[in-house]
């Protein structure tokens, strides 16, 4: 899938994400996860680990202050299998297409590494986001009990096979 070919806004690009968008990542996420979310720590952990991890934020605007963060992914791209390190969309901009496109660019970019599979995990109550990556060709492989705290929130353990040339 190529991700120039969904149905996101043609206002939204994707970019890389750098160290300036360290700050908003880690609100936004505070905003998006609760107590799931990364904080600037985190954030700036997740960065040293390039380039075996990549991250994009997906933006709309001018290419200055202007900017306005739609979204954001990563993806953790060592070996035969990926993974899907974060996906996020904010509240504004759900149901406009930006998830799909950030999905499409992590599967790209990790069948650009080589990668066989692709795996997530997910909040089982995330229905939004299971339709999504189901849609997305992802298959349910199993349960991580009470994986998310609080709350006791099972993760589902998703992949999806990727072509290999």
């Amino acid at each position: 899938m190529n991700a120039t070919t969904t149905d996101a806004p043609a206002s939204v690009r994707l970019r890389d994400a750098t160290w300036r968008d360290i700050e908003t990542l880690a609100r936004l996420d505070a905003e998006l996860f609760d107590h799931d979310a990364w904080s600037e720590p985190t954030w700036w952990a997740e960065f040293a680990e390039r380039p075996r991890r990549q991250y994009v934020v997906a933006v709309a605007g001018n290419e200055d202050a202007n900017e306005t963060v739609l979204g954001y992914a990563g993806l953790d791209a060592g070996g035969s299998a990926a993974d899907v390190m974060t996906i996020a969309v904010t509240h504004a901009a759900r149901g406009t297409g930006v998830g799909k496109r950030l999905l499409a660019h992590l599967v790209d970019a990790a069948a650009a590494t080589g990668a066989e599979a692709l795996l997530l995990e997910v909040r089982a109550d995330n229905e939004p986001a299971l339709g999504l990556y189901e849609r997305s060709g992802f298959e349910r492989l199993t349960l991580r009990r009470r994986y998310y705290q609080p709350g006791d929130v099972d993760a589902v353990i998703m992949r999806k096979l990727l072509e290999t040339s």
